[in-house]
């Protein structure tokens, strides 16, 4: 059963809960792999998944940290996909992390995300607003040429720290967000490729925050295709969303996930919201890692 993470529980005492979306300094989440383990300990969570976009590269600090305080972290990635010129993001957990077709494909996947960061930059150009790269890769704490990756956010905290926004939500809305004034989206792989890498690499595929797309056309046709499972809980979601993608799930025998997507905090505002305010129980996660060892029979 997922829900909303509201037990409160004695210092150092852990409840049986995970939060399997989260996001690292590997992508574009503020916290180091390392402290984001400590964080879901804090929390009082079991274990937290590391599902940076189109990347793995926190993984293995992750793990290293989880082994050390008793902290389960699952590996994951959050693969960037577009459907009918929308995004589309599909989660994969339990992932061979090692597996080098898997990480040539999200090399690939990133070199897509580094031409559209300096489409947006030309794009913000043609507006009168000068970005440089190098300012972006600066404020993103990133060493070009390692397998991390630089997103909006990264793009948004420069406009904002040079007053061509107040916010971060001001950069998006104005300028980032879909179909604001500096957004592009060039061709990236359709989510069912996703679906197939994921499984290739031995995980189990999930649609991410289907709440988010507008679109239950697409969910239906990623459930014929042949999708593990809806992320049904997720900090973007109402009541009434999560309510029908569970319902979803459970009609198509699909595992129905939850978490926060959580990105840390900047200037102060926590995105998407805190680790551990969407979790599932351990029944999730063993449906998770059964369906990862079929796959990889």
């Amino acid at each position: 059963m997922n829900n909303f993470y509201n037990e409160e529980s004695e210092e150092g005492e852990l409840t049986d809960k995970y939060d399997l979306h989260s996001h690292t300094t590997a992508s574009d989440g503020t916290n180091a792999p390392a402290v984001q383990v400590r964080l879901a300990r804090e929390a009082g969570l079991r274990g937290v998944a590391i599902t940076d976009h189109d990347t793995v590269a926190g993984v293995a600090e992750a793990q290293a940290e989880g082994g050390a305080i008793g902290i389960e972290v699952i590996p994951g990635v959050e693969i960037s996909t577009v459907a009918d010129g929308r995004d589309i993001h599909v989660l994969g957990y339990f992932i061979d992390t090692g597996n080098t077709a898997f990480l040539e494909r999200l090399k690939q996947l990133r070199e897509t995300r580094n031409t559209r960061n300096e489409m947006i930059l030309r794009k913000l150009a043609s507006l009168g607003i000068e970005v440089s790269m190098e300012e972006v890769i600066q404020q993103a704490r990133k060493t070009p040429g390692k397998d991390e990756t630089i997103g909006r956010p990264h793009i948004a905290e420069v406009l904002v720290r040079k007053g061509h926004a107040s916010d971060m939500s001001d950069a998006f809305n104005r300028y980032l967000a879909t179909g604001a004034a500096a957004y592009v989206n060039p061709p990236r792989i359709r989510p069912e490729d996703a679906v197939d890498w994921i499984r290739e690499a031995g995980g189990v595929p999930v649609l991410a925050h289907p709440g988010l797309y507008g679109n239950d056309e697409l969910v239906v046709r990623l459930i014929e295709y042949g999708i593990a499972g809806i992320e049904a809980y997720h900090s973007d979601h109402g009541p009434e969303e999560e309510a029908k993608y569970a319902e979803m799930a459970e009609q198509h025998g699909l595992i129905a996930t939850a978490g926060s997507d959580f990105h840390g905090s900047r200037g102060g505002v926590v995105f998407h919201a805190p680790l551990g305010s969407r979790t599932a129980d351990a029944s999730v996660l063993e449906r998770l890692r059964a369906a990862s060892a079929t796959n990889r029979r």
